[in-house]
């Protein structure tokens, strides 16, 4: 994942998941889909998004089927005892053997199983570095203290961390979110790829070691619980690189951005007519999300079917262009785009969202672009997705037109209706 980089990521965000990336009191998943467009369209190509979660690989990968995520660069998980690498999830085996000083998942076992208040959490949550109860918050800081004595006295160096009143962590000392971020920033460093600026997000106390980074900007978004308000009170009131969002959840992690001139921080999402949406340098990843966005927006009937926008699109077309349907058919650009005048507002009052992921653009000639991307629809609770492939070339006055579009099936969809895909 390093080597799509060739120089420093313009910007590096450490987000962690629940209540702050991901908002679960959201059911359209707005702020979601606002930061997604606005990686996509402006920081994919140059900077480096990473997730950092309490959550064990097996419950990463149903948030993931529950909720729009975008594909991370790194994902950071078990509360730091884990750290993965792009799509395939490569594990840093450097982290592996950090982790391992001084660390026994054999002692730490045996000596838990002597205390009855311990009840053990799922399978899923036992993992190499990382033991998991569940203890009665009344008996919860006498086991911490003689649970430590005896791990140290078997010659274990450990950190237990209790949280949310009932959840019983024991990992090894050197772990934990903020250890893992600096680990990770120590090894950009040492490839000459340290990100120019970091932004850390988080909303509990287990996140709190994130903002306590050297140069790192912090926001605790406005639902942030009190745990992490105290800590900071008590910690980093002075700080003015840490910030207490208005907004929750990913909207903060947006609102942040500008707040730290880190950057863009209008999402596409919040333009309201794609034809004011110009962008003074011609920006494949731009041209996609936008697109794809203003379909979302025709099929839920938020833009008129207007006469306006259909030649618009054409406009963007090569004449002889060519769309590859996942079915393998092969159809005119041109047409396609026609027929979704008969779609319009089809999805009108319905559960149907669109984003897009991973779009990476790369200029194989002076003019000429390849992008490729994921496209995915949630329709109700059916998602559905294509790898798409888009070759643009760069027209005298009239930007980026489209020249060929193709897609197939991703192997995570489900349900591949060839009849219902339209583009």
């Amino acid at each position: 994942i390093m080597e799509r980089l060739t120089s420093p990521a313009r910007l590096m965000i450490v987000s962690d998941l629940d209540h702050t990336m991901v908002d679960h009191h959201d059911p359209e998943n707005l702020s979601l889909l606002r930061f997604n467009s606005l990686w996509e369209h402006a920081y994919r190509h140059d900077s480096l998004l990473v997730f950092s979660t309490g959550r064990s690989p097996t419950l990463y990968k149903e948030l993931r089927k529950e909720k729009p995520l975008l594909t991370p660069d790194v994902t950071i998980m078990s509360v730091g005892t884990e750290i993965t690498y792009g799509n395939s999830m490569v594990p840093d085996h450097g982290w592996v053997d950090a982790l391992n000083h001084k660390w026994d998942l054999g002692v730490v076992k045996e000596e838990t199983g002597k205390f009855s208040e311990l009840t053990l959490q799922a399978e899923t949550e036992q993992r190499p570095h990382k033991v998991s109860f569940y203890v009665d918050k009344s008996k919860a800081e006498e086991v911490i203290k003689e649970l430590s004595q005896r791990l140290e006295k078997r010659g274990l160096d450990v950190k237990i961390i209790y949280s949310g009143g009932m959840d019983l962590d024991i990992l090894p000392q050197g772990a934990g979110k903020g250890q893992a971020l600096a680990y990770l920033l120590k090894k950009l460093k040492s490839e000459g790829k340290l990100p120019v600026n970091t932004l850390a997000c988080g909303d509990s106390g287990n996140d709190a070691e994130l903002f306590s980074i050297p140069d790192v900007y912090g926001v605790m978004v406005s639902n942030a619980q009190e745990e992490l308000l105290k800590w900071h009170a008590e910690n980093a009131k002075d700080n003015p690189k840490v910030i207490h969002a208005k907004e929750r959840c990913a909207g903060g992690i947006i609102q942040a951005i500008g707040e730290f001139k880190l950057g863009p921080n209008l999402s596409p999402r919040d333009v309201s007519d794609f034809l004011e949406c110009k962008v003074e340098n011609a920006n494949p990843g731009h041209e996609v999300v936008k697109f794809f966005l203003f379909y979302e927006r025709w099929r839920r009937g938020e833009v008129e079917n207007s006469e306006a926008y259909a030649a618009s699109l054409k406009a963007s077309c090569q004449p002889g262009g060519v769309f590859v349907h996942p079915s393998g058919a092969e159809k005119s650009l041109v047409d396609t785009i026609g027929e979704l005048r008969k779609h319009h507002g089809d999805k009108q009052g319905k559960k149907f969202r669109v984003w897009v992921d991973q779009v990476l653009a790369t200029e194989t000639a002076p003019g000429t672009w390849m992008v490729k991307l994921d496209k995915w629809e949630q329709s109700g609770d059916e998602r559905i997705g294509c790898t798409t492939t888009v070759k643009f070339t760069a027209k005298e006055g009239e930007g980026l037109v489209w020249e060929h579009v193709e897609q197939t099936w991703s192997e995570e969809s489900k349900l591949k209706d060839d009849s219902s895909w339209i583009i």
